[in-house]
Formats: structure tokens, sequence, C-alpha cells
């Protein structure tokens, strides 16, 4: 590797070190925010999705420069190619955090939240946090194992949400007249789960950075368990 293209390469790290710690800061504050009803979080956490916005730009902008002026090749490549793309799933997870903070915001009141906040939305945000936690470690200790981890993980996010629309649907039944509130912790739980789906292509851009394994659609995964000692869940 070049000096100038091993500059170029340490500024992409940093970069994209910011941007993991601002998106993962943004999705732990938006839950905060549902479970404590805080609309002034949530304020600035809308407020803050402008920074990250403005830092994927700057980060897509540098690996476009790289590929233009250095022409990088082997695992240099396959960094900057992953780096483009879990740039935009980064952002993707902070507009959805962003998102989620607007619910919130709109909910006018907070006197039914305990029907809803014991039940499965708080283990699918728990679950959903770890993801993108493992996802960020995964890709800072280069460990493609921990990131398969959290592709396996995302069916049980999927199936709490499943669980929250048929909890969400019976409190509606027996509290028609709290119908509003139901239906922002059902936006709330869409973006959740969709953090984790979102979190689940990181992971899998991880495993291509690391290993060159393409893994999305299926492709390459069993292989990729039998390789780790994984099983089908």
């Amino acid at each position: 590797m070049s000096v100038h293209l091993n500059k170029e390469i340490h500024r992409l790290k940093e970069l994209m070190t910011g941007l993991c710690t601002k998106v993962e800061t943004s999705m732990t504050k938006a839950l905060a925010a549902v479970l404590n009803h805080d609309k002034k979080l949530a304020a600035e956490i809308v407020a803050n999705d402008r920074e990250i916005d403005t830092l994927e730009i700057k980060i897509e902008e540098e690996c476009l420069k790289i590929l233009a002026l250095h022409q990088p090749v082997a695992i240099d490549l396959r960094y900057v190619i992953a780096c483009l793309k879990m740039n935009n799933e980064l952002e993707r997870i902070g507009d959805l955090s962003a998102n989620i903070a607007k619910g919130i915001r709109e909910i006018p009141n907070a006197k039914v939240i305990s029907d809803v906040e014991t039940s499965n939305l708080r283990l699918m945000m728990h679950e959903a946090q770890k993801m993108l936690k493992d996802s960020l470690d995964a890709l800072f200790e280069l460990d493609a194992n921990l990131a398969l981890e959290v592709c396996r993980n995302d069916d049980i996010v999927d199936d709490l949400n499943k669980k929250m629309h048929l909890e969400i649907a019976k409190c509606i039944k027996n509290k028609p007249e709290n119908v509003e509130y139901y239906m922002r912790m059902l936006f709330i739980s869409r973006n959740i789960e969709r953090i984790a789906d979102y979190t689940t292509n990181l992971s899998e851009d991880i495993i291509y950075m690391i290993d060159g394994d393409i893994i999305r659609h299926g492709k390459g995964a069993d292989d990729k368990k039998t390789q780790t000692g994984g099983q089908d869940g």
C-alpha cells in the first residue's frame, strides 16, 4: 500500500468510527425516549440526525475519491466498497432512530404507556440494540463470526415484531379510546424491526469486507454457518 493510500484509508476509518458512534448513540437515545416518554430527548435526536446525514455524504465522497485516485486492489478495495455500503446502512439506521423519536413527539400523552411497555416492545428494543452493538464490535474487531451471529438474530426481532402486532390489536380492542397511542407504538415497533434489518445488512457487509464472502439472500450463508460451526435456527 502506498503512503498516500494508507493515509486516505486511515482517514476513512476515522470517519467511519465517528459515524458508528453517532448512529449507536442516536439509537440508544431513541429507545430511552420511548421508555421514558421523553419528548425533549426525542427532539434532540431529530436535530442530531442532520449531523449523521452530513457525515454520510463526507464518507461517500472520501470513498469515491480513494477509488478514483488510488485504484486500490485486494483487501483495500474490499474495504472501500464495504465502507460505501455500510455508510448507507448506518445512515438509514440513523434515519429510523429519528423516526422513532418523531413518533414519541407526536404521542399526545403517556398515561397508557405501561400497557405496552411491559410487553414484547422492551425485549424487542434490547435485541435490536444488541444486534447493532455486536455488528459494530464485529467491524472494529474484524470478527466475521460475530457478524454472522448478528445475521442469525434478525429472526428474533422479526418474531417479536409480529407479537407486537398481535398485542397492539388486543390493546385497541380493549381500549379503543387509546387507538392513536397504540398506532404510534406500532409505528415504533416497525421502525425497530427495520433497524434490525439494516443491522443485518451491515453485518453482511462486514463479512464481505473481512472474508470476501457474499451471503446476501442466503448466498454462501449455509457454507459460512458450516465453517463456523453454526446451526440453522
